[in-house]
């Protein structure tokens, strides 16, 4: 496995700091081929079925449907192939809608634009990628008209601090949702799984935010249902 991930990470150009980089040297060390690595990246929890109970395997996705996908060479292309599918809509374009119409603006995003899309579809990877930078031809394109400090920096994204909430406000109301009898009542994880990255994330050792986060909505979820019927 170890020499699986050392070849996938000489494939991915990466310019990731801190809890990020650690994450991916975490799953390089235990995945044994791209598939797989794609898949814990974009999973919460390393191991799901060591939380999810009364599942026997995963349920079929892009990544096990391969029979309708274009034909693809490169492991790069493969992981945009998907992120076009899935990360993008379901994820990072769906918070930037609702992010924006909870302030009552209307946004667009112009890379989105069918023939932009078409266009960057027809590139070749090293007009991508290039000696482990990405988005390279969009760069050349930008260096003519920005700034490059402007360009060249660190990225501001839309980050909360869900972390420092658990540990602070909202602690009450994850304690109640994770609460060890209730998740055995219901009996859709393991609660000696969640308890333990509870415990970690409550003491500092581990930031635990976003795979506690997800079995949090689930719950809360099911709270809602529950109280409806």
């Amino acid at each position: 496995m170890l020499a699986a991930g050392q070849g996938i990470a000489g494939k991915i150009p990466v310019a990731l700091a801190g809890e990020k980089l650690q994450k991916l040297g975490q799953r390089l060390l235990t995945v044994r081929n791209i598939d797989e690595f794609y898949l814990s990246l974009v999973s919460e929890w390393p191991t799901p079925e060591q939380v999810v109970l009364l599942v026997d395997q995963e349920p079929a996705t892009l990544l096990t449907e391969r029979n309708t996908w274009p034909q693809l060479d490169s492991i790069e292309e493969r992981m945009m192939y998907l992120d076009t599918l899935t990360y993008l809509p379901d994820d990072i374009l769906c918070k930037v809608d609702r992010a924006a119409m909870g302030v009552s603006l209307e946004t667009r995003v112009p890379f989105l634009d069918h023939r932009i899309v078409e266009l960057a579809w027809r590139l070749p990877l090293y007009m991508k990628i290039r000696d482990g930078q990405g988005k390279w031809i969009l760069r050349q394109l930008l260096y003519k008209y920005v700034p490059k400090q402007l360009i060249e920096r660190p990225k501001q994204g839309f980050a909360i601090p869900l972390g420092q909430w658990l540990r602070g406000p909202l602690r009450t109301w994850a304690e109640q949702l994770l609460d060890p009898i209730r998740i055995n009542r219901e009996g859709f994880f393991s609660s000696e799984a969640i308890q333990q990255e509870w415990k970690e994330h409550m003491s500092g050792k581990y930031n635990w935010e976003h795979s506690l986060w997800s079995v949090l909505m689930f719950q809360a979820w099911l709270e809602t249902q529950q109280e409806n019927y």
